[in-house]
């Protein structure tokens, strides 16, 4: 039997010295305090048997660590492999669709080019009859009456809002009519366009579908 500071305690059982103070509290140590010191009573036995047990624990502990740090890395592998194999997934899907790309802008411009081809032979056959049905009078007057034409017409124009202006509408009517003349244009051959200004045709067109 030994009496020991509580340092000297620590030490001998391995311990720190808060655990030796926990033990006195505990009653699984003996203490006396000698000249106001503090001294820890030692069984020889017990301090194998305790040292032994702190060593045992602290193995113990070592292989619980070893063993939870050994598991974190199988499934740190395991996690690594799912994301490679997901990556390598990924780049296939992806080749896959640009494979897809490709070939379907292969299609359109493959049926374009046919279309191309339909329309030119198209083209060409209306060209061909329209030349042997031509009339054998000169060029010159062909163009004189398709100018002759142009000419009329013209003289028979008159500007939307010219026409407007002379009819007694409301404000809010003809901004309703220039609307309406306005979705038409491209779709109605009455509805006549020249620099951005919209003209009619009375003497050839009927308009009274346009709220005129």
């Amino acid at each position: 039997m030994a009496k020991l500071s509580v340092s000297d305690a620590a030490e001998k059982l391995g311990v720190s010295k808060e655990a030796i103070h926990n033990r006195i509290r505990r009653g699984s140590l003996q203490s006396v305090v000698e000249d106001g010191v503090k001294l820890v009573i030692l069984n020889a036995n017990k301090s194998v048997q305790a040292k032994a047990a702190s060593v045992n624990a602290k193995k113990t502990a070592s292989h619980a660590d070893e063993r939870y740090y050994k598991l974190l890395e199988e499934q740190n592998a395991k996690l690594q492999q799912k994301v490679e194999t997901l990556e390598s997934e990924t780049r296939s899907l992806r080749d896959q669709k640009e494979q897809m790309l490709i070939e379907e802008r292969k299609k359109i411009e493959q049926i374009y080019k046919e279309k191309d081809e339909q329309l030119k032979n198209i083209i060409n056959a209306i060209s061909s009859k329209f030349i042997l049905n031509a009339p054998e009078e000169p060029l010159e007057v062909e163009i004189e009456h398709i100018q002759k034409e142009d000419s009329a017409q013209e003289k028979r124009l008159v500007s939307l809002n010219k026409y407007l202006k002379s009819k007694d509408f409301s404000k809010k009517k003809r901004s309703k009519i220039k609307e309406e003349f306005k979705a038409r244009a491209k779709e109605d051959p009455r509805v006549i366009e020249i620099d951005k200004k919209y003209y009619i045709d009375l003497q050839k067109y009927d308009y009274s579908d346009f709220s005129l």
